[in-house]
């Protein structure tokens, strides 16, 4: 098969994906500079405390969730110490445990009441800002004296009126929302290493 026989319109599908990129870009860089200010200013404390920052999501947001708590525990731009980086959606057998034994809304709040604790910081990631098991995960957080925060697409949904800061990506498409989201995720885990003076 060449490119002439193919029955998609690779260049319009192009330029609509560039397009609708740069629309999404030019909002979120317009719009959330000071929410992430006050994302790193709970992730500093966190971390200066003593304590880690715990993420969960779903999907492609699990994948996300997973990629940033590795920059922080690894490195993102050079060698340095690591920050306590914890994800929620990789230990199978607590997921799949709970999922069986209590219900998949369960799935990461049991986690948090397991391995959180006051000091700490729980991050959300979910495009619809509706996942029920990140809500409950917030919730069991925020019983604890755990902070929290979301990274959230369209409207926020329940989620971004419950946590303590909440970067919205207002758009309807979950591809531009998730592309954002791992900006804003890389864009944290680099100021959050330059505010502990590890780089």
């Amino acid at each position: 098969m060449t490119q002439d026989t193919l029955s998609v319109d690779v260049n319009a599908f192009w330029n609509a994906t560039h397009k609708a990129h740069l629309d999404v870009v030019e909002t979120v860089f317009s719009s959330l500079k000071d929410d992430l200010s006050a994302l790193l200013v709970l992730g500093a404390e966190t971390i200066r405390n003593g304590g880690k920052i715990m993420f969960c999501g779903n999907g492609g947001s699990a994948a996300d969730a997973q990629h940033i708590a590795a920059e922080l525990s690894v490195k993102l731009f050079q060698d340095r110490k690591p920050i306590a980086g914890l994800c929620l959606t990789l230990d199978s057998s607590a997921i799949t445990a709970c999922g069986n034994d209590y219900g998949y809304e369960y799935i990461f709040s049991r986690q948090v009441q397991a391995l959180g604790r006051a000091g700490d910081l729980l991050v959300g990631i979910s495009t619809s800002g509706k996942s029920p098991n990140v809500i409950k995960a917030v919730e069991a957080a925020k019983d604890m004296g755990i902070k929290t925060a979301a990274l959230t697409g369209r409207d926020g949904g329940p989620l971004g009126g419950m946590v303590d800061v909440n970067l919205c990506v207002k758009h309807e498409d979950t591809a531009r929302i998730q592309e954002m989201h791992i900006t804003l995720g890389h864009m944290f885990c680099g100021l959050l290493e330059k505010e502990l003076g590890l780089v």
